[in-house]
């Protein structure tokens, strides 16, 4: 299923579901990802300044993916660097 997600708390909101629809605990899916439990309470809280190496290793144990869709492919033609 692809949820579009564009808040920390729709990202948190959705991890949740996912844990929950796998009969999984927060210390459980703490101790699969390899984090602490208050990472997964804070991820599912919505808290905007979690470590994202961290963030994609709760996504890839819950068995999802992070797509991104819809970038320009040569940013460089939007951004000036350096000034």
């Amino acid at each position: 299923m692809m949820t579009s997600i564009r808040t920390t708390k729709q990202l948190g909101d959705a991890l949740r579901a996912a844990r929950k629809q796998l009969s999984l605990t927060q210390p459980q899916l703490a101790l699969a990802a390899g984090v602490g439990v208050r990472f997964i309470v804070d991820l599912e809280a919505g808290k905007p300044t979690l470590r994202l190496e961290n963030v994609m290793r709760v996504i890839d144990v819950l068995g999802g993916t992070l797509q991104i869709i819809d970038l320009p492919s040569d940013t460089s033609k939007n951004f000036s660097r350096g000034k």
